[in-house]
């Protein structure tokens, strides 16, 4: 069941589904939103065994600080024995993950319910 995610900042809200914790951003993901965004994602990322989506779908612009938000929340999660999704569906951020290789690290869904089917598969086969 979803639910409306709590503001956190303006480019950032977060609620819980199915045994994970949802982050959606939104906007423009530049330096001045990572700098607010950083802190509140490494506090989640520092739960062992986290349950993390990161979704973009609500997000309009998103540069390389946005990808180096990405890939330091992936290596926290794995650090612990958590799992990370990401939701994606704009075509130019998603062309950005191609060409970066952030794609092949973390490959984006279209939705939350795949991001989280997804999850649910690779729980169930440990």
């Amino acid at each position: 069941m979803r639910h409306e995610p709590v503001p956190l900042t303006r480019q950032l809200g977060v609620y819980e589904d199915r045994g994970h914790t949802v982050l959606e951003l939104r906007g423009e993901i530049d330096i001045l939103s990572a700098a607010e965004i950083g802190p509140f994602l490494d506090r989640v990322t520092d739960r062992p065994g986290v349950r993390l989506v990161i979704d973009l779908r609500p997000v309009e612009f998103f540069d390389c600080s946005g990808l180096r938000l990405l890939y330091r929340a992936r290596v926290r999660v794995l650090e612990r024995g958590g799992q990370l999704h990401l939701v994606c569906t704009h075509p130019l951020t998603l062309r950005v993950f191609r060409v970066t290789g952030l794609a092949r690290l973390l490959p984006p869904h279209p939705s939350l319910d795949e991001a989280l089917a997804r999850s649910e598969a690779a729980s169930g086969s440990l």
